[in-house]
């Protein structure tokens, strides 16, 4: 079994993370950890420094549960959740795990919903944790 998670280092992605625990004992599965970063000339160094971090407690995180783990900072020009369901579709994925927030709605306008977009793309079961 493949788990891909949608991580970002906050507190619902952190949530995310144990679940994909959860289920990577249980099913004896790969997890897949992606961040997403859109690139370009708006992106920080710090924000790319901070990424990499966030992936390496990630992957120490699954390593320390005997968990098999890959982690991979995705920055090709796409939205999270466009990254995210493209990444899951093209390695079989057979689940997504992301963290979820309260957005209000015109939050969700502004910014759109990486969340709405990743469940109702992909090909495969979403798990959605807060």
């Amino acid at each position: 079994m493949n788990i891909v998670v949608g991580y970002d280092g906050s507190k619902s992605a952190k949530v995310a993370l144990k679940v994909a625990k959860m289920h990577a004992k249980a099913f004896n599965a790969k997890v897949y950890v992606l961040f997403s970063l859109m690139g370009g000339h708006d992106e920080k160094l710090a924000d790319i420094e901070k990424a990499e971090q966030d992936l390496k407690y990630a992957k120490d995180y699954f390593e320390d549960a005997g968990i098999e783990c890959e982690v991979q900072q995705l920055v090709k020009g796409l939205a999270p959740g466009e990254d995210l369901v493209e990444y899951a579709n093209q390695n079989n994925a057979d689940e997504i795990i992301i963290g979820i927030r309260k957005k209000s709605k015109v939050g969700k306008l502004v910014f759109g919903s990486t969340a709405q977009y990743v469940i109702l793309e992909a090909k495969c079961p979403v798990v959605s944790a807060k």
